[in-house]
């Protein structure tokens, strides 16, 4: 288990990370729980990245979600919420003065823990009961009576054996097809993954969509983002044509275009707000 403490302005954060044992371990990346931040900004814009969570706000108060453009109020989020795919940027609290246990999965790997096709939840934020039935809002209330944040984590990884232990067996062809996306995202193409795994193209395309949540196309050039903004992130002089050519990009036009999508910034306005939070870009 990771663990920061840090005190700012007479206040202390605490941030814990947790990765779960096996089998959880194939699915989930990590358990986080954190308290007491206080940034100076009160809106992140959140880029796609790949990733499903379920946060569980161990807070009363709601949190909610906001217009891109206008920055207005559009959704309440309490208690439990599932957090789709995203192939769109989402504009979300900064976390000031928020206490939240949240559990990671795998890109591509949340689908043993869901009873519906994740396409069906690709760009929402949803109640987490509607995904994982009432017994979640349950796990909550047993986080909120254990004092030390290792029960917390401990109790997490029983709940979830319990519950979703006799599904949590890999599909050997969507993982495939995420892994080889991830290691080779400026060099494949979907076709060459189709004709591995043995699929047809449209059967192919139709299972991912189903497990991932966003077409291989759609999850490629998620991919191909995430590898633009790590390499933004590594250099201290940006090329922008360097940063297109090394992403799979095939001319900086394109990667232009697709990052303006995903992040509703170009790579320049990116560049001067980002302050060193992989995928959270201050707004307000």
């Amino acid at each position: 288990m990771l663990i920061f403490v840090w005190s700012t302005n007479d206040h202390y954060v605490i941030f814990h990370l947790h990765i779960p044992s096996s089998p959880l371990c194939h699915f989930i990346e990590s358990f986080i729980y954190y308290k007491g931040f206080q940034p100076t900004h009160s809106l992140d814009r959140f880029l796609p990245d790949g990733k499903v969570n379920i946060v569980i706000d161990l807070a009363d108060a709601p949190q909610f979600i906001y217009d891109n453009d206008t920055l207005e109020e559009i959704q309440a989020c309490r208690y439990v919420w599932f957090s789709g795919i995203r192939n769109n940027c989402i504009t979300i609290p900064s976390g000031r003065d928020s206490e939240m246990f949240i559990i990671n999965f795998h890109k591509g790997k949340a689908y043993p823990f869901v009873q519906m096709p994740l396409h069906e939840l690709t760009d929402t934020v949803v109640d987490g009961n509607l995904v994982l039935t009432n017994e979640i809002l349950h796990l909550r209330e047993q986080l909120l009576a254990l004092p030390a944040v290792p029960q917390k984590f401990a109790y997490v990884e029983k709940y979830l054996k319990r519950h979703f232990g006799s599904r949590l067996e890999p599909n050997r062809c969507i993982d495939f097809a995420v892994s080889r996306i991830l290691q080779l995202p400026d060099q494949l193409t979907i076709e060459e993954i189709s004709r591995k795994v043995g699929y047809s193209h449209k059967h192919f395309i139709q299972l991912f969509r189903e497990n991932v949540g966003l077409t291989p196309k759609a999850f490629l050039k998620v991919i191909r983002f995430q590898k633009a903004i790590r390499e933004i992130e590594a250099l201290q002089k940006v090329s922008w044509s360097r940063v297109a050519l090394e992403s799979g990009y095939y001319d900086q036009a394109h990667f232009i275009n697709d990052f303006k999508n995903f992040s509703g910034f170009t790579p320049t306005q990116y560049l001067a707000m980002k302050n060193g939070q992989l995928n959270y870009i201050p707004v307000a």
